[in-house]
């Protein structure tokens, strides 16, 4: 809504427990009802938890070994999360699977099903819920559910009806929404300015405080 977003700290959790992203072209469908989890999608990408030691810098571009996912049910419609662990990191060639990620990370998954669970209750929202009652699902699964998404993407990104969506691009040619950088550019100085400057003004005056959640209710919040 123009405004930042900011993550709550829900006790005992500070902000996000992992490296937090998402996989380029990739969308999740509000069109589409998927068959096991019965819900639509969310309508964006498929989002990315990666693992590895390394706290990964806002914006930057990493090869991950996928390593399975877990289906959040958020506000009726399914948000994928892929567990995956950088391709580089020291733990990745113990780690090959979910099993072998509760093995030298016990209790991460049960922990970010948790924090999922939880984060938006802070804002007044009920607690989340889960298909397959929060349990992990495994790699091929995972790449299953990035294929269909990826097939989606590529429906939406070369559409020529107008879909409530921002597709304009300067990668893929064949898309009509396709732009020149020249042409991206003057886009990109129409939107920012006043605006930007909004934004990072109130970027500076982030919350910062605990919230207590029991029950599915905060219980008490303290700064």
């Amino acid at each position: 809504n123009g405004r930042p977003r900011y993550v709550a700290d829900i006790f005992p959790y500070k902000g996000y427990i992992w490296n937090y992203g998402a996989f380029p072209q990739t969308f999740e469908d509000p069109d589409h009802t998927d068959k096991d989890t019965g819900c639509v999608g969310d309508s964006d990408p498929v989002d990315v938890i990666e693992v590895g030691q390394a706290v990964c810098a806002e914006g930057s571009i990493h090869r991950v070994k996928v390593l399975g996912l877990v289906a959040l049910i958020d506000d009726g419609e399914t948000d994928w999360k892929v567990l995956a662990i950088r391709s580089d990191d020291p733990m990745a060639d113990r780690i090959q699977d979910i099993q072998g990620l509760e093995t030298h990370m016990p209790g991460l998954v049960g922990a970010t099903v948790d924090w999922f669970s939880k984060y938006k209750v802070p804002d007044g929202k009920p607690l989340n819920s889960w298909a397959f009652g929060g349990q992990a699902k495994d790699a091929d699964y995972a790449h299953s559910v990035i294929a269909a998404t990826h097939k989606a993407w590529s429906r939406l990104i070369h559409s020529e009806n107008e879909t409530g969506f921002a597709l304009a691009n300067t990668t893929v040619r064949t898309s009509p929404h396709y732009l020149c950088a020249g042409a991206a550019s003057q886009k990109l100085r129409a939107l920012t300015g006043a605006s930007l400057g909004q934004a990072l003004a109130d970027s500076a005056q982030a919350p910062a405080k605990w919230h207590y959640v029991h029950n599915g209710m905060v219980t008490n919040s303290s700064a």
